[in-house]
């Protein structure tokens, strides 16, 4: 492999893309868990939730891209296999029975809010190696995740 010189040390480098490592392995785990949960959601708020989780999770899928590819770009390799990615999420797979729409609801809600933390979590390492790209990623990352539970926890007031 050929010698990365963009201005970033090989130590920040590595740093962040284990950083972004995580959170794409939380932004996938999340997109399969919203897909599922459009597949099997039931009930009285069907209509509005099914396209709901189909809004989330096509702005997930579309979200998974550009954190590998800058990975790639930091010289390093993303990862990309279930059980990478179940090493490194901090938030747990979807559960083997569909629940009802308020826990689906509530799910969505935890993991967006626990991937705004894992994204939250990189800004400290990202600014002191002057990473712009990756902090404005995450920047990107962090509106969408903290808007996106709000609007899960709305759902949630009676």
């Amino acid at each position: 492999m050929t010698t990365v010189n963009i201005g970033i040390s090989a130590e920040h480098r590595e740093a962040i893309s284990q950083g972004l490592g995580r959170l794409l392995a939380d932004t996938y785990t999340l997109y399969l868990t919203t897909h599922n949960f459009h597949w099997n959601i039931t009930g009285p708020m069907f209509n509005s939730l099914h396209a709901m989780f189909m809004t989330q999770y096509t702005e997930l899928w579309n979200a998974v891209d550009p954190i590998a590819e800058r990975i790639r770009s930091l010289g390093h390799v993303a990862p990309g296999s279930y059980a990478q990615f179940a090493e490194l999420a901090s938030l747990p797979d979807a559960p083997q029975v569909p629940p009802k729409a308020t826990e689906m609801i509530r799910i969505l809600a935890d993991g967006h809010e626990a991937t705004a933390r894992t994204a939250r979590h990189l800004f400290k390492l990202v600014e002191e190696a002057s990473d712009e790209p990756t902090a404005d990623l995450l920047t990107q990352r962090l509106a969408i995740h903290e808007q996106t539970a709000w609007m899960l926890r709305a759902q949630l007031e009676e």
